[in-house]
């Protein structure tokens, strides 16, 4: 195997003691052999596509395992992974599947300067929508996002947002991908971005939410299913000590939207956000008052643009110079 392409499972093999019999796997994947006979095949739910089961013991299904389930702790999550599968790679598609992502990972590669910056990442969605893609690849987003037109993952370590993604099957389990994904030269996506449907220049290749710490790998639609290689399917369970699984990215309670007038939020915002969030959130703002969603939906909205953080800056300052206005007046009247 040419050792230019990008190992299998680079992002799981920090910390392990035996690389070798991880990169024999890697090297089978690579050249799509799918396994041994005797590896069971299922399907999720009654699909036409094959995934081999991982079991128990086998040291890539305890180190994803592993990954999962701490990176979920560190939310707040108890979670016990059911059943770990890998895609099936006997057949001529899917092996041309991934020659080809073998080839644009090269090309990135020599394109950036020798690297390609391929990751792991996750990938959450319903079991009906996951079995569509593992048969026919990812489809045209049914909306635009809040960071554009593309598909969104989650960063190996932060699975969080991919489990939010998902819905349980009639079993009440829950059912997520993992990916390799190409990311390449990556750009810095903000909040409000709806209209990009493609990197800001020749320069980039993608998109992430964060450049310090990245929640959110964005793979623009265009090369969403060159950039983008489904290889497992993970079967979990989850419960948090929280109502719903969105509390645990939305720690800190907001105070109530009521304490800072629209018109005065939009202004403290526009010094800190680009004109496309701005835009954003008045028209989330104008859909409310047309009553065609709720104040929740719009409040909610705001704050996945504009974060809490900045929210509640501008609620503090705003409330602290209302209370100053107040003594004020409590000091003119004490003189008079």
């Amino acid at each position: 195997m040419d050792n230019k392409i990008p190992l299998l499972f680079g992002d799981l093999l920090q910390n392990t003691d035996n690389d070798e019999n991880l990169n024999s796997y890697a090297s089978d994947c690579e050249s799509g052999i799918s396994g041994t006979e005797n590896e069971q095949r299922i399907h999720l739910s009654h699909s036409h596509n094959g995934l081999i089961k991982i079991h128990e013991g086998e040291k890539i299904c305890e180190m994803i395992k592993k990954k999962f389930v701490s990176s979920l702790s560190c939310y707040g999550f108890k979670s016990q992974v059911e059943a770990l599968y890998r895609k099936d790679n006997s057949d001529i598609m899917s092996r041309v599947k991934y020659q080809s992502f073998g080839l644009y990972s090269r090309g990135i590669e020599m394109k950036r300067n020798g690297n390609a910056n391929v990751k792991y990442a996750w990938f959450g969605a319903s079991m009906d929508e996951l079995n569509s893609i593992l048969s026919h690849g990812f489809g045209l987003p049914q909306s635009t996002g809040v960071y554009g037109n593309g598909v969104y993952l989650s960063p190996i370590d932060h699975p969080v947002e991919s489990m939010q993604a998902s819905t349980p099957d009639e079993n009440g389990a829950r059912h997520m991908l993992l990916c390799r994904v190409i990311l390449g030269n990556t750009e810095v996506i903000h909040p409000g971005s709806g209209h990009r449907h493609n990197p800001s220049s020749e320069e980039f290749d993608s998109g992430i939410d964060n450049i310090v710490s990245p929640k959110k790998y964005i793979i623009w639609t265009g090369n969403m299913n060159t950039h983008i290689l489904p290889e497992f399917v993970v079967t979990f369970r989850a419960t948090s000590n929280c109502r719903g699984f969105k509390k645990i990215s939305q720690p800190r309670k907001l105070p109530n939207s009521d304490w800072v007038p629209f018109a005065t939020l939009i202004n403290d915002l526009a010094k800190f956000l680009p004109p496309s969030s701005i835009k954003m959130i008045s028209n989330n703002h104008t859909d409310y008052k047309k009553q065609k969603m709720t104040r929740n939906e719009m409040i909610q909205r705001v704050r996945q643009i504009a974060g809490d953080k900045l929210l509640i800056s501008i609620i503090k300052s705003y409330r602290e110079k209302g209370m100053g206005e107040i003594e004020q007046k409590k000091m003119r009247i004490l003189k008079n």
